[in-house]
């Protein structure tokens, strides 16, 4: 039933099952998702936040119906106001269902995706946010873990590239009002040492090729006494990677129009 349900909704709202591979070698990529103990501490949040909704409407009718007994209404008015009374009970128990769903399609939805060369996030389901990352452009690689995911076992890996101070746009995925397209969020994942140590082995390992730098090998003299810079060889494998990047990119929008 879930899965007929699950189908259904990423039909109606268009949410393709997977995002693309980032750019970089096949064989190179890693897949990681959410960690199930990031769904479970998301659902202990639902569930006290929906029990304190539940006690409040509970609340709310105790008191209506002692100001009821106490005033004099009409059989009528009594059957009225109890047929209302059932049907935000009946509103209330559909929109529980439907945010557990939503709840547990985000949790599935979350995807991280590493490459040798680049990174891409997507995370949402009504709002789907989606970013690609490069390792030639990242500064920084840092973990963030309060005390309650510390107590899941959890917690977030943080990437920022060049320029992460501006470019910010709306993000109605999350309580946050905006993001910046130069931070990148691994959000609960367990094994956020091992992916932080893989990026940063393999950031060493593209920094240390020199991939674009220009040294004494890529230059070569011409008739005229200059110099003309040669393009190197992975330098040319990039720019295809890219283009091709690019193209998939497009597809994958105009898709979703």
């Amino acid at each position: 039933m879930y899965e007929f349900v699950k189908n259904l909704v990423l039909r109606i709202l268009r949410v393709p099952p997977e995002p693309l591979d980032p750019m970089g070698d096949v064989g190179s990529l890693k897949v990681f998702r959410a960690s199930p103990n990031f769904f479970r501490y998301r659902l202990y949040v639902w569930i006290l936040r929906n029990i304190f909704s539940a006690f409040i409407l509970a609340l709310g009718a105790g008191i209506f119906f002692a100001v009821t007994l106490k005033t004099r209404m009409s059989p009528g008015e009594i059957i009225l106001a109890a047929v209302s009374l059932v049907g935000i009970c009946i509103i209330g128990i559909g929109h529980l269902i439907v945010s557990f769903i939503m709840l547990r399609l985000d949790y599935e939805m979350r995807w991280y995706k590493v490459s040798d060369r680049s990174l891409r996030i997507r995370e949402g389901i009504v709002f789907v946010r989606e970013m690609t990352m490069t390792f030639a452009n990242i500064q920084n690689i840092s973990i963030s873990q309060g005390p309650i995911e510390r107590f899941f076992k959890i917690a977030d890996l943080k990437v920022e590239t060049a320029g992460g101070g501006g470019a910010v746009q709306p993000d109605h995925s999350t309580r946050n009002p905006v993001f910046s397209m130069h931070i990148g969020v691994f959000k609960g994942i367990d094994n956020h040492e091992e992916v932080r140590d893989m990026m940063l082995a393999r950031l060493k390992k593209l920094r240390d090729s020199g991939l674009g730098d220009t040294d004494d090998s890529t230059v070569m003299p011409v008739e005229d006494g200059k110099h003309s810079p040669v393009v190197s060889k992975d330098f040319t494998e990039t720019l295809k990677l890219l283009h091709a990047e690019a193209c998939l990119l497009r597809q994958s929008a105009e898709k979703l129009r």
